[in-house]
């Protein structure tokens, strides 16, 4: 069973940083397609970033240039630096995992596993 536990949410001013963490347990990376997905309340979800294995990470074009996805496979972590914050980037962020390839599950839209979600709120 897959558990992903995102931590790292708050409330920044716009222009500022967070840095969110996903503590991913029985899960080997490499074998899974990764990603931080985010929604709004009453939108529907959307992906920001996906990382499959040593692939360099396929970024939406809404963070392209602001936020960075890494992987520490010593910490079985994964990270999402998000730097120049704006009022748009309010949403609950959530971890995702998938055993598929990540051009597979970006096609079908969603990923098999997701954590619980963190709020990052920027105003």
């Amino acid at each position: 069973h897959v558990q992903l536990v995102e931590s790292g949410g708050g409330s920044v001013q716009a222009g500022g940083s967070l840095r969110l963490s996903c503590d991913a347990s029985r899960l080997t990376y490499r074998h899974y397609c990764m990603g931080w997905l985010r929604q709004v309340p009453g939108k529907e979800r959307d992906r920001i970033v996906d990382i499959d294995g040593p692939s360099d990470p396929n970024y939406a074009d809404s963070v392209k240039g602001r936020f960075t996805a890494s992987i520490d496979n010593a910490k079985n972590t994964m990270y999402l630096q998000m730097n120049n914050l704006q009022a748009g980037d309010t949403a609950m962020y959530f971890c995702a995992a998938d055993p598929r390839p990540c051009p597979i599950v970006r096609a079908t839209g969603s990923f098999a596993y997701l954590g619980q979600g963190t709020q990052v709120t920027v105003s």
